[in-house]
């Protein structure tokens, strides 16, 4: 498998990445209009954090963690490693060693579409990461790939420079060219989310808020009192 390593693609600007910080994975996803999910199988290895970065991307062959060494190379402050195999892999293709060299680098954690292991030192160093499975599988490093090429994770394209939000509810992707319209309407629906839940204190439902008691009478959804029931059962 031959491949190619690509070199100072364009990124989203850090401002408006930190600005995505801002807001979790699914009201982002809410916000672009319920897309960019990489699927509910990414998990993270720790609890209670949540990044975002540019993504530098890596194609692999399954097994083999050779152009994770070479995309290393590649990174820099502020992105976020994300990694796929050719063809299904859960082997542990990420351990401590290349947190190690990242964390040096600036880089703010990994999602892998993979296996991953050393978990509990991932999480005394700080080092945040989400993969697809955890296996102590070792690799080898003997066939190439490509590095800040378009790849697919479960349906999402995910280019070089785009952004990757991540944190307890899986991860999401933002296209570069929709970062900061994104973060605004991640704005306006936390805003919008607040009022609800101010509203849901009060002891207002969400039915009565939401118009949604209209909505049950259209699709003919009935009310009946228990004896009701019980009699149309019978």
């Amino acid at each position: 498998m031959s491949g190619v390593i690509v070199t100072n693609p364009p990124k989203a600007e850090l401002k408006d990445v930190d600005a995505l910080a801002g807001f979790g994975v699914a009201t982002v996803s809410e916000a672009m209009g319920r897309t960019g999910l990489l699927g509910p199988g990414i998990r993270p290895v720790q609890q209670g954090v949540r990044v975002a970065g540019t993504a530098v991307t890596v194609l692999s062959w399954p097994g083999d963690n050779l152009m994770i060494h070479a995309a290393v190379e590649q990174c820099g402050e502020g992105d976020i490693l994300v990694v796929t195999t050719t063809s299904p892999c859960t082997d542990g293709l990420f351990g401590e060693l290349f947190a190690t060299a990242l964390k040096r680098r600036g880089v703010r954690g990994v999602v892998l579409n993979t296996g991953i292991r050393d978990t509990q030192e991932l999480r005394d160093m700080g080092f945040a990461a989400w993969s697809r499975a955890v296996s102590a599988q070792g690799t080898v490093k003997a066939t190439g790939g490509s590095v800040n090429v378009p790849i697919a994770v479960d349906g999402q394209v995910i280019n070089a420079g785009d952004v990757i939000l991540a944190d307890d509810d899986g991860v999401v992707v933002v296209p570069r060219e929709r970062v900061r319209e994104t973060a605004e309407k991640s704005e306006a629906r936390e805003a919008k989310e607040a009022a609800s839940r101010a509203a849901f204190v009060e002891g207002r439902l969400g039915l009565d808020r939401y118009g949604l008691r209209e909505t049950l009478q259209r699709l003919g959804v009935e009310y009946k009192t228990y004896e009701e029931y019980e009699e149309h059962r019978t």
